[in-house]
Formats: structure tokens, C-alpha cells, sequence
């Protein structure tokens, strides 16, 4: 991994304000819509779902690795390590410190892979003339697999009833079996205490999106959501804040629920702060956004898996989110777009048995 080529405070200055307005939020990004909105299947038992076709955690070591040797503009860093002694990494991009940074959060629940798979693909892309120019004006920060004893299936409790094949199972907890996105208070987990520690409390961030997913049966209007968003909901949040986050999810909206593929609901979350999209917001003053993605790549309860044949536009679903982000935020496009969805966005509908998963 390189050395720090730049230094940067420990806490960047806030930015101001930039009015530039981008009418043009859509981005081409040569995705091929499917038949229907969300309508990857359900697992019901019908395929085998096969964890080997997912990146292990050496394997995702490796990639971050050549890419960091290949990209100049990225560094990369080891924050700390999960209860098993696995390295937990951030991917930087610092191009200037009053640069606006966002930054990107996957696999708290290390069943939850597919938002990882995405965002190595960004990774890559942000080194190619994919995202030429994009950089001069955005830092990003991307911390990919947050929990990779759970992505391992490494745990110190049975997975015994757990659907999926292939070379191991994944779970929702750490490997000392408690839920890392209900620690964002008490910070009792390593995984935990390093992002907060060495990334949140390191670097001025004014926006950040927490990628999850969820059961695989939710639906609005009567048709499955491809993934439902939502803003902080704690009273502990300033409203400026809360409208730094809103503005984030219209611009996901936007880009999203436009495709063939895409169909978004509101998520019906919590207001506690012990959950990174509630936490994160109230202590460091970050717009934060949660994502969650439709269907999980390994449970005990087949409601929770998604097909296999739902992947692909899992995967282009993360891409599309991050990308258009990183857009809006270098141009400026998020401080000006317009909110307005959120007043008319329904809340998404589960079905029974179906329990929260952020």
C-alpha cells in the first residue's frame, strides 16, 4: 500500500455551499434494464445458492491491493481488524481537503454481500476514463466489508440452517455473534471502534451512504421494490443535516427508479442512534443515507434470499447509486436538486414474519 502522498487534517474544514445545478442527473452507465421492476425471483427453495461465486475476503484483499498499485489517485488503508484478526480496509480518494467527501459503507451484516460486489466495481471504474475529471473535485472514502468474519461464515456460533452452498455461509453478526450496526453508540465490536476511530473521527465527511439489504418479499404499490431508502429519523439530528441526507436520496431516486429495473420505496426504520444511519449523523454531523438492497445472499429463512439470477442487477443497482453520487457531489448538482420525492415516496409494505434488517 502507498504512503499518504498528501496530508490531510484530522478534521477537513466544512465546505461551503456550491450552487452549481446539474439538470442532468441520469447517467448513461450502459445498464440493461430488465422486464419488470424488481423482479429478480425469489430462492423458494427452486436453485441452489452458491456463496462461492462471491468474493472471500482474500480474494477482495487482492483486488483492493491491484488496484491500489494501479490507480495513482487511490490509497489504501488498513483501519483495524474484525474480532478474527482480519484487516478491515478504506479505499481513499483525497484530492483536496476543501473538497466535498463522501463516503460509502457496505457489509455491516456480512450476509448482505452483494452492495460490496458493486462497489469494487466502482473501485475499478474510478481508476478507468469511466469517471474521468470526477475526482479533481470529490474525495471519497469507500469501506468495503465492514464485517468479514460474518461475509466468511468465521462466527463462534452454528450456521447449521443457513440456505445457502458453496464455500461458506455468510451471517448478519459479527463473530462474536452481535449485530455491528446496533454498536454505534456503546462502540463494544473492533469492527466498530476502527471506523469510528480511524475514518469517522479522521476525516471531515459531509455525506455518507450505509449499503444493506433486506428481505426479499417488500413491495410498493404492488410491485417488489428493487431497495427503499431513508434519512436519519432521530430527533438528535439538526434539520440542515436532515436535508443534506434528503437531498442524497433524490439524487439516488432520481438515477435509480428511473430504470427498467429500479422500483424504491421509503424504508420504515427506527430512531435510535445505536444504528449507523441515525448514530453516524447525530455525532459527526454527516448527511447520511441508508440504501437497502433487495433480497440477502445467505439467511436461515428463505424470505430473506434473493436468486441468484437477481444478482446482476444487484450489482448495477450499487454501481448506478455510487456513481451517480460521486457525480452530484464533484458538480455540485446534490446542493441544488430538488426534495420534493420524499413527500409523495410510499413507504415500502412487508410481508409478515418479515423483521427489520438495517
Amino acid at each position: 500500500m502507498k504512503n499518504d502522498s498528501q496530508q490531510f487534517p484530522v478534521r477537513m474544514l466544512k465546505k461551503g455551499t456550491c450552487i452549481v445545478a446539474g439538470s442532468a442527473l441520469f447517467l448513461g452507465l450502459g445498464l440493461v434494464p430488465a422486464n419488470a421492476v424488481g423482479n429478480g425471483p425469489d430462492f423458494n427453495g427452486n436453485e441452489t445458492i452458491n456463496t462461492s461465486i462471491l468474493h472471500t475476503h482474500e480474494s477482495m484483499a487482492a483486488e483492493l491491493e491491484k488496484q491500489d498499485a494501479k490507480q495513482p489517485a487511490m490509497e489504501l488503508e488498513v483501519i483495524g481488524e474484525s474480532v478474527k484478526g482480519r484487516d478491515l480496509f478504506l479505499a481513499k480518494y483525497l484530492s483536496d481537503p476543501d473538497n466535498p467527501t463522501i463516503m460509502f459503507l457496505t457489509q455491516q451484516h456480512g450476509n448482505e454481500q452483494l452492495t460490496t460486489e458493486g462497489t469494487l466495481e466502482v473501485i475499478k471504474h474510478l481508476g478507468s476514463g469511466r469517471m474521468k475529471g470526477v475526482l479533481e473535485n470529490v474525495n471519497i472514502l469507500i469501506v468495503p466489508m465492514l464485517n468479514p468474519d460474518g461475509a466468511m461464515g468465521d462466527v463462534d456460533f452454528p450456521l447449521d440452517d443457513y440456505i445457502a452452498s458453496g464455500d461458506r455461509h455468510l451471517t448478519r453478526y459479527n463473530a462474536n455473534n452481535q449485530d455491528i450496526n446496533r454498536d454505534h453508540v456503546a462502540k463494544t465490536q473492533p469492527e466498530i471502534q476502527a471506523l469510528h476511530n480511524n475514518v469517522l473521527s479522521t476525516y471531515d465527511i459531509d455525506y455518507m451512504i450505509d449499503l444493506h439489504h433486506q428481505g426479499a418479499r417488500s413491495g410498493v404499490d404492488g410491485k417488489l421494490v428493487s431497495g427503499s431508502i431513508l434519512y436519519p429519523t432521530t430527533p438528535d439530528v439538526s434539520e440542515e443535516v436532515r436535508e443534506g441526507s434528503k437531498r442524497l436520496g433524490a439524487v439516488v431516486y432520481q438515477n435509480v427508479d428511473r430504470t427498467g429495473w429500479g422500483h424504491l420505496g421509503k424504508y420504515v426504520g427506527g430512531t435510535a442512534n445505536t444504528i449507523a444511519r441515525n448514530g453516524i449523523a447525530a455525532e459527526y454531523g454527516i448527511s447520511t443515507l441508508l440504501f437497502e438492497m433487495r433480497g440477502m445472499s445467505d439467511h436461515s429463512n428463505p424470505d430473506y434470499v434473493l436468486g441468484q439470477k437477481s444478482n446482476g442487477y444487484l450489482r448495477q443497482q450499487t454501481i448506478l447509486t455510487l456513481e451517480s453520487t460521486i457525480k452530484a457531489v464533484a458538480d455540485g448538482s446534490v446542493e441544488t436538486i430538488d426534495t420534493s420525492m420524499w413527500d409523495s415516496l410510499p413507504e415500502q409494505e412487508r410481508l409478515p414474519g418479515e423483521a427489520d434488517d438495517e
